[in-house]
């Protein structure tokens, strides 16, 4: 099991029966803002912005909340500034972990994230430690249970929109492309009529790291710490565990 691919389905699947959805609110908010503040509350000339507020709506937030956040980012409305960091560390057996954090207390956040990690096996390391085991692709899985086509024909839309690798298990076929590629391989698996479970820019790792026992165990607990998190709004990680492992979580 791939750390970034089989996590981010993983958290999808439980995030589509998750009752705490002002969580998920409260973090699709702070990327609005940030979103809007650096690149203006236009979604038409602000791509970042665009993005979020699909993303949004895909989570069902009212549109008049996603306007009144838009305000409070540039201006029109009083609001909170938010700042973005990269958390880099390592978590039970070595594995890389990547975070993307959004805060508005940057000391505060950075003692809370240290504890998480001592807490379950692991430390924060100094910036750009993993950085370089990460790589930014554009990833889109979709659940086998959901689709009527073919292996070849998927792959054949995706590649035509300009992905580069399609990757097959049990329960999934998983697309990655280039980030500038992605919103048009996006539209073109949306418009052969599949629903992907995943769709994201994000951190895919270049290598895995097998964990097995009490260090897989602590791994993904370690990890769903970090995703319950205010200030985490993405979890990247490059461990490998066996699937009998994650039944018994």
């Amino acid at each position: 099991m791939a750390g970034h691919s089989k996590w981010a389905n993983i958290k999808h699947r439980k995030s589509r029966q998750d009752a705490q959805k002002a969580k998920l609110f409260t973090k699709i908010s702070k990327e609005i803002i940030v979103a809007a503040k650096q690149g203006g509350g236009d979604p038409e000339a602000n791509p970042r912005l665009k993005t979020v507020i699909q993303k949004a709506r895909a989570a069902n937030i009212p549109m008049d909340n996603i306007n009144r956040t838009i305000q409070k980012a540039t201006g029109e409305l009083a609001g909170v500034n938010y700042e973005e960091i990269v958390y880099e560390g390592y978590g039970p057996g070595g594995a890389a972990v990547m975070l993307d954090i959004m805060t508005d207390n940057r000391n505060r956040t950075a003692g809370e994230i240290r504890h998480l990690f001592s807490k379950y096996g692991g430390n924060l390391g100094e910036s750009g430690c993993v950085a370089w085991m990460f790589e930014k692709k554009g990833f889109i899985a979709l659940d086998k249970e959901d689709l009527d086509k073919d292996h070849d024909e998927i792959l054949m839309t995706a590649l035509d929109a300009g992905a580069e690798d399609m990757k097959e298990d049990e329960e999934s076929f998983e697309i990655t492309c280039a980030p500038e590629d992605f919103e048009a391989v996006k539209a073109a698996i949306t418009e052969a009529g599949l629903n992907p479970s995943v769709a994201e820019v994000t951190m895919v790792p270049q290598s895995t790291v097998e964990l097995t026992g009490d260090d897989a165990v602590k791994m993904l607990k370690l990890m769903e710490a970090l995703e319950e998190h205010d200030d985490v709004q993405n979890v990247y990680a490059n461990f490998d565990i066996d699937d009998e492992i994650l039944a018994n979580q």
